[in-house]
């Protein structure tokens, strides 16, 4: 599947969702000013201005409005090293090397944040191509735990696993989950160059499924002491499962360590923990917190979350 980014003015794309009107998915995702699919192509608009084009035609359907994207007046930025480039990934990406991270359990009441990221060789690649890799929210529970400890057989990887414990107390001491996230990723991307180094490993690149625009995570990894200072080039794209199967990989791998921990709190509470953050979740919220109390409940829980909020003291 081939991919194109154009930069458009907010006019522009404008007249482009009146163009795809009859095409429109609802609702966009997060960030987005509208996503609509055709024939040809997906489109995903980003009110940063960028055009996500994505599909076996996505080239073709950009190229309707690269014009556009030539006219496009550009935004001013202070100058620094994060601006060298946009970190778009390039094109003919799937035929690169890459280490692709991504994390899950973001948008959970219950249960840590995970993040991973993986290295799949040209021949892993090869190999973990009929096992149904793609993004773990298309992917069922009980797939995930079949494709999961293979590709932990087959891959180099590092995952990080944010406790609840610790994640309440970063951000009770002022921590958003953006920042987490990027420390986490940093953290997990640097284990593995680490590894693919020390085996002289083959590499084009690393690609993080992006949470937030190139500056911000520079600038969360700075607020955290930390900075990319490796020679590799790091690229950012948004739902970057479906541009390559590395990340789709650390996805699996993400989901996989998060349903585990799921799981073994079940069994310490001997009672069900859904996921999510919805109606179900209060339910099971408020009786872990009548059958074992608040504490405990607090130790397996985001407690920022307006869940905790509905629980009855």
């Amino acid at each position: 599947m081939s991919h194109a980014v154009l930069q458009l003015s907010t006019a522009e794309m404008k007249k482009m969702k009146t163009h795809y009107q009859n095409h429109l998915k609802q609702p966009a995702p997060q960030g987005a000013l509208f996503a609509a699919k055709t024939d040809r192509a997906a489109i995903t608009a980003y009110k940063s201005g960028k055009v996500l084009f994505q599909g076996k035609d996505a080239e073709q359907e950009a190229a309707k409005w690269a014009d556009s994207s030539k006219k496009a007046p550009s935004q001013k930025t202070k100058p620094s090293s994060v601006n060298k480039h946009d970190y778009q990934p390039p094109d003919q990406l799937l035929h690169k090397v890459l280490i692709g991270s991504d994390e899950t359990g973001t948008g959970d009441f219950f249960g840590p944040m995970t993040v991973a990221a993986c290295h799949l060789s040209i021949e892993q690649l090869e190999t973990v191509e009929s096992w149904g890799i793609r993004d773990s929210k298309t992917v069922t529970d009980k797939d995930i735990r079949q494709i999961a400890p293979k590709l932990i057989e087959n891959c180099t990887y590092s995952l990080m696993t944010l406790h609840n414990k610790k994640y309440n107390t970063l951000q009770a001491d002022g921590m958003n989950q953006g920042q987490m996230k990027a420390m986490l990723h940093h953290q997990a991307i640097t284990n593995v160059l680490a590894r693919i180094e020390s085996s002289n490993a083959s590499l084009d690149g690393v690609l993080i499924d992006q949470f937030c625009p190139p500056a911000t995570y520079f600038k969360y990894l700075r607020s955290g002491e930390q900075s990319w200072t490796a020679k590799t080039p790091l690229y950012f794209a948004t739902k970057a499962e479906s541009l390559h199967p590395a990340v789709a990989a650390a996805s699996i791998l993400a989901r996989y360590a998060f349903i585990e921990e799921m799981d073994r709190i079940e069994d310490k509470l001997g009672m069900p923990v859904p996921k999510g953050a919805g109606a179900k979740v209060d339910q099971a919220a408020q009786a872990i917190a009548d059958a074992h109390g608040i504490e405990t409940l607090k130790a397996i829980t985001k407690w920022h979350f307006a869940n905790a909020g509905k629980v009855k003291s």
